[in-house]
């Protein structure tokens, strides 16, 4: 004599749920139907989500084009004219962050 059940399968699982369904009352049967379709629902969502806004947005890259007698000194003062520009705008940033310090009292 056995103390454990024989092992079940996914058949004799299917025919246990349809016998229960067959012989269980109308309450039994909508809160089944219920539980179904909640799972049902959760797995749909896990497999759509990941698909949802997921990828980066497009970005635009511009990119200057110079010509082909383009000396050292233009390079030069092209590159201090963007540092100029970095400088400044850090600067802004730190101005902007220096007044909230002062507006919230720190």
């Amino acid at each position: 004599m056995s103390v454990m059940p024989p092992p079940v399968g996914p058949i004799a699982a299917l025919r246990d749920l349809a016998a229960v369904f067959r012989h269980g009352k109308r309450e039994k049967i909508i809160g089944a139907a219920f539980a179904i379709l909640a799972t049902i629902i959760i797995i749909i969502l896990f497999l759509v989500d990941p698909q949802i806004n997921t990828a980066p947005p497009p970005s635009i890259i511009y990119v200057e084009q110079y010509g082909p007698g383009r000396t050292d000194a233009d390079i030069k003062r092209d590159q201090a004219k963007d540092q100029a520009a970095k400088n400044a705008a850090k600067e802004a940033r730190k101005m902007e962050f220096q007044k909230l310090e002062k507006k919230l009292g720190m």
